[in-house]
């Protein structure tokens, strides 16, 4: 099994413990793991040039940074996104990278490999913010074309892993534990559900009719997808 963890923060603080404790649960003898911290392994700012979309991935300014982590994602069985609340929203380092990922959502170029991965999306806060992070986050893998997605958010009411009491980290434990466990049954063992499905089809009618960027379109039909193959 391969797991790929894309951290939102550079330090290691509740966020990151948390992620720990689910990579202890998932983890087995023949298990890999990759991990990025960013800023420090991620791209700089999207730039807005439109390449990935209309020239290709590799036109992209950064892509000597992003493509090294997107292939690491397409190689993974699961993928772990996570990131401490910032004012309701993620971090704007993980949210850098997601932006250079635009490429791969659904009503573009997505890769069909992610059709038949687990995600899972994971944030904190010392107070209220985790559901909207962990929905952001959850869009995006969905527009990859991940079809099961498991979140897990945790008001840990402190300002630092070291300080989140005792009791409360019992509790997460015991949560993590349990939710691990769901996880690992549908690792290399899932297939999209109507919702992903439906999104696809949809996208196919678009890229049937699409006169303005064959790089995507090119995509699809190479895939074979303009037609009635799924990839699934």
């Amino acid at each position: 099994m391969n797991i790929v963890v894309l951290h939102g923060q550079m330090h290691k603080g509740s966020t990151y413990n948390i992620t720990k404790l689910f990579l202890d649960k998932l983890s087995t003898d023949s298990t890999e793991i990759k991990e990025f911290f960013l800023p420090a392994d991620g791209p700089t700012f999207c730039v807005g040039c439109f390449n990935c979309f209309v020239k290709g991935e590799d036109k992209c300014p950064h892509a000597s940074t992003v493509q090294p982590i997107a292939k690491a994602i397409e190689e993974s069985d699961l993928v772990i996104l996570d990131s401490p609340c910032y004012v309701y929203g993620m971090s704007g380092q993980l949210k850098t990278f997601l932006d250079h990922m635009g490429y791969r959502w659904m009503p573009h170029r997505p890769h069909p490999k992610m059709f038949g991965k687990v995600g899972l999306v994971i944030s904190t806060a010392a107070g209220a913010g985790t559901k909207q992070v962990n929905k952001t986050l959850k869009n995006n893998l969905f527009f990859w074309g991940v079809p099961r997605i498991y979140n897990y958010g945790k008001t840990v009411g402190a300002l630092s892993w070291q300080t989140v009491k005792p009791e409360k980290k019992l509790a997460i434990e015991k949560e993590v534990t349990k939710l691990a466990s769901k996880i690992s049954k549908h690792i290399c063992n899932t297939k999209p559900g109507i919702k992903t499905k439906f999104m696809f089809r949809i996208m196919r009618l678009n890229q049937k009719s699409n006169d303005w960027n064959p790089v995507d379109k090119n995509h699809w039909g190479d895939n074979g997808w303009l037609s009635k193959s799924n990839p699934w």
